[in-house]
């Protein structure tokens, strides 16, 4: 019996799809309401008019946002700690994934490193322990203190030390026969095959760095140096009482806290969707060629 092409496999096909559909949408129309709210008038926004188009179209709660100079200065921190942050978190991941991907007997203490850093993810010493190393080592209240304490992903590690296992161990022995060493080997033989689990992790480094908030607002002194999604988080709590104390009757008209969260929340999403689809392509394989332990 063919079971590709049975009644059961074409139906069960069919429920997976619709399945499948009702899961994207529900993930996507919270999205589509949020965007259609930000471009509506606070009078709609208010009166709940507002469900997947915008009502009375306006720009002015994107021009209230982006005209901030808190929100340009946080934006600003933003992109410097995405681009350190990610440096920073593939170098040491791709120099600690290939000593770790070595077989015992090239490597006799990798079985110990490697439940060395096992241990960080299955025991943490707690936030106030953090702070007080963070504190202690001269950190706080700088660029460094957003970076240096997620340096080492482990998670990222588990995953391109797999990725890298599944590479044929011929091309690193002929590169040793041929007189390279460990570096060359690394350079020139694991990271160029290694593209789609390297995009992978990148993504995720990127994502994790541009929507980390809670750090930025307990080791940053002024709200100045916080990071973009630390100033919309404060922004965002203290929004409702803002419009209500303020005596600008011509801004109320314009904008209100419903149609300014609603921005806020898509100028803050915005640099990830713009970077993940030239990531997308890879994403998919890396999980999966990167997950699978020999």
């Amino acid at each position: 019996m063919d079971v590709g092409h049975s009644t059961g496999r074409k139906l069960f096909l069919i429920a997976n799809n619709v399945f499948l559909l009702l899961l994207a949408l529900s993930c996507l129309l919270p999205f589509i309401h949020i965007l259609a709210v930000s471009f509506s008038s606070p009078a709609a926004s208010t009166a709940g008019e507002v469900k997947l188009w915008p009502v009375e179209f306006t720009w002015k709660a994107y021009e209230y946002v982006i005209a901030k100079k808190e929100y340009l200065q946080s934006l600003s921190v933003s992109f410097k700690r995405v681009v350190l942050g990610t440096a920073i978190n593939m170098l040491l991941t791709v120099l600690t994934a290939y000593p770790l991907s070595k077989t015992i007997r090239a490597f006799p203490m990798r079985t110990v490193f490697a439940w060395f850093f096992v241990f960080t993810i299955l025991f943490g010493g707690g936030l106030i322990p953090w702070y007080i190393v963070v504190k202690y080592t001269g950190l706080m209240n700088s660029l460094w203190a957003l970076v240096v304490p997620g340096a080492v992903q482990v998670y990222s590690i588990i995953i391109l030390l797999n990725f890298f296992r599944q590479l044929p161990r011929e091309l690193e022995e002929s590169a040793f026969l041929d007189g390279a060493g460990h570096m060359s080997v690394l350079l020139r033989i694991y990271i160029p095959l290694s593209g789609p689990a390297l995009a992978t992790l990148l993504l995720f480094s990127i994502v994790d760095h541009w929507n980390a908030w809670f750090d930025g607002l307990i080791l940053m002194n002024s709200p100045a140096k916080y990071p973009l999604q630390s100033y919309m988080q404060t922004i965002v709590v203290n929004m409702s009482s803002l419009f209500l104390n303020t005596t600008n009757s011509e801004m109320l008209k314009e904008i209100n806290d419903r149609t300014v969260k609603a921005a806020q929340i898509l100028v803050g999403a915005l640099p990830v969707l713009l970077a993940y689809p030239f990531l997308q392509r890879h994403f998919i394989k890396g999980i999966v060629l990167g997950s699978v332990k020999e």
